[in-house]
Order: C-alpha cells, then structure tokens, then sequence
C-alpha cells in the first residue's frame, strides 16, 4: 500500500523523457556508481547517446519515494511525487532527461532523441521519437514542435485532444485519455499467408532469426523465396503484441495494431506493409515466381491468375509482380474478387463497428465540440 504524500503538491510533477533501454542501460548496471560516470564513460556503438543509462541517480534524492527501477526503465510515481524538482537538477540527470510538467497533463513524448536519421532511431530504440513533424502539423494549437530531432509538447498550449497521438508514425506518444489501439489511421499486413514450411526448415537448421534465414537459398531448400521466414524478427519490436507467429507465418492483429512501422523495418524480405484501417480486402502474397514454381512451394499462393483483376467492378486490383494487389483508395470491399478466387487466398480486413471514434478524431473536430455520437446501429458492445 502507498503512504499517503502529506506534503504540498505543486501543480507540476516529473517526467522523464525517455521509455526506452537503448543508451547502455544493461551494460551500465552494476559498473557504475552514478549516471554522470556512466556518462562520462561513454557509449558503445549503436547506444543512444541522449537516452536514460539507468543508473538510478535520481532515486536516493526523492525524499518522496516516488522514483524506482522497474524493468530497467526510471519509473515515476505520479501519485507520490510532490513536484519538488529535486530529480530534475542537472547535477542528478546529466541527459536532462527528467522535465517538470503540469500535473493535469495527459499527454506525454518520452523522448529525447538528437539523432538525424530516421534508420538509425529505428534500429536503436523502439521507443524513439524519427522527428518526422506529423505531430506538429497535426496539433490544432501549435502546441507540438520539432526541437534538436524530437518532438516536445508546450503544455501552455496543449489541450490534450487526440491529434498528436493518431498522427505520431511511430505511435510512441502516451496518451491517458484515448485507446491508441482505436485511434489510428494505418495497420500493418503481412503480405504472405504461406504456412510453417519455411519455418520448420529453418528451425531444423538451427535458424533463430528472420536475418539469418533470408540469407540461405530457398530456392535450392524447396521454398518460397519470398515468403515469411516465421522466425518472430517482427514480433520482438512489437511494442503492443500485434504480431504473432501462427502457423510458421507473422500475422497481425489489427485491433491492436496501431500503424507504428516498427515491424516493417524489422522483416529482412519486406513483408510487411502499412495499408489503411478501413474495411478492404488484401491478397497475402508477395510471390514473384512463375505459376508451376509457386505451386510446388506453397498452397495457399496468388497464382496470378487474373480473375480477380477482371471482375473488379471499381478496377482497384492489379498486377505487380505475378501476383495481385489492391488499391486501397479504389477497394469499396465487395465480395467479387474473393467469390472469383479459385484458391480463396484474398482476405477481408473486417473493422469493429466502433471504427466512428477513429473516424471522428481524425476529423479534428472543434476540441469544445462535443464528440460524434455513434449510430444507433453501431452502439453496443465495450466500445
């Protein structure tokens, strides 16, 4: 049970502006005393050079208790923390990654990234903000900027509308009034749907990674070469469990994915594409081979046979490379292309009927508006 902070709450309270592992915490702990040492010591290559390293500085000043390690991360208790500033002293936090922001906040960027390079914030931490200023357009009162390649919220101006966190590419902003999983324009697909055939040949090999797999020769291994590898390289930088391997094949789950990207850069062949949270239909292949050699290697396959080009009634699918593709923009999601499929390889993308809270926010409404009401044919449920 936490004891009761009898102290004078300011109306400011701590924050620590990173969420994420990636400036050395596992090699810091234990070898250093205090975070400026850690510091001081430099980092490996690869570290983020402005993240959180760990140490725990910040914990023996809080005469609140408010500040703990949990799971590696510098956890702040809100309720605990009296906004005495104590933790935010340069001489405690040499990254100045603690800042004292208003206590009725809800949301938060818990980064403080200087890197340039898109690449390089996504392969050193998933938590990292790519600087890309979807934000700062989005927010309806200029309260998002873009300062030394992060993005930093002005609580002056925030009014804690939902604008920031649906347009955020990497979904990293917290947001404690809005279900992040429900509010999000874009999912991830995975554009093979081809069974644990590959999977199993390479885990009989000894195979651990996706990496290592796409680089043997399946062709010469009597597999798609295309294809998942089924290794979970995806399912390890998925932050909100969107991902699972099911079959020897990734699949995703729309519901709680929320269009982050990270496992798009994660999947060595490609497989993983962004499309948009909207009921569609999708063709879960992306093989390039002949019809004969498709055949022989997968049975759940695009033989591009065409038919379903043919019988669009809207013209949004095509070829691309021997194997179908939908045009989001022009698919109305009837069911034609999957009735004409002899091999039932196209799928639905089905969305719940609370999809009118999405839709809504990203309208940008008014923020003293009151929000769109559901249809009465859509209420219902836990929505």
């Amino acid at each position: 049970m936490k004891e009761q902070n009898t102290s004078v709450l300011s109306a400011e309270i701590a924050f620590v502006a990173c969420a994420g592992s990636a400036a050395g915490k596992a090699r810091f702990k234990d070898r250093c005393k205090s975070c400026r040492e850690a510091v001081d010591s430099g980092f490996a290559r690869g570290e983020c050079r402005s993240g959180c390293v760990g140490v725990g500085s910040c914990i023996p000043v809080c005469k609140q208790n408010a500040i703990r390690i949990e799971d590696g991360k510098i956890v702040i208790d809100p309720e605990l923390c009296n906004g005495c500033g104590d933790c935010a002293a340069e001489d405690v936090c040499p990254q100045r990654l603690i800042r004292m922001i208003p206590r009725e906040a809800t949301n938060f960027i818990p980064c403080s990234s200087t890197e340039e390079e898109e690449d390089v914030v996504r392969s050193t931490c998933g938590y990292g903000c790519i600087a890309c200023g979807e934000c700062e357009r989005a927010c309806p009162r200029g309260a998002v900027s873009i300062v030394d390649h992060h993005a930093v919220i002005d609580y002056t101006k925030c009014a804690g509308c939902e604008s920031c966190t649906i347009r955020c590419k990497k979904k990293i902003i917290v947001d404690t009034l809005h279900d992040l999983t429900k509010l999000k324009e874009k999912v991830a697909f995975v554009r093979c749907s081809g069974g644990s055939r590959a999977s199993a040949a390479f885990k009989e090999l000894g195979i651990q990674s996706c990496e290592e797999a796409a680089k043997m020769d399946a062709k010469a291994m009597g597999l798609c070469t295309t294809g998942c590898c089924g290794q979970g390289s995806c399912t390890a930088v998925c932050r909100y469990g969107a991902i699972s391997v099911v079959n020897g094949t990734a699949v995703v789950d729309p519901e709680k994915c929320v269009g982050c990207r990270d496992c798009t850069y994660a999947c060595p062949k490609h497989l993983i594409t962004i499309v948009p949270y909207q009921g569609m239909k999708l063709v879960p292949c992306s093989s390039t081979d002949d019809y004969e050699d498709k055949l022989q290697v997968c049975d759940s396959c695009c033989i591009g046979c065409e038919d379903c080009v043919n019988n669009c009634p809207n013209g949004a699918i095509y070829m691309e490379e021997k194997h179908a593709v939908v045009d989001p923009e022009l698919c109305e999601n009837c069911n034609m292309c999957q009735y004409v499929c002899m091999r039932n390889v196209i799928r639905e993308q089905s969305v719940p009927e609370y999809i009118y809270l999405q839709r809504a926010a990203l309208a940008n409404d008014a923020l003293d508006e009151e929000p769109e009401k559901a249809p009465e044919e859509a209420k219902g449920g836990d929505c």
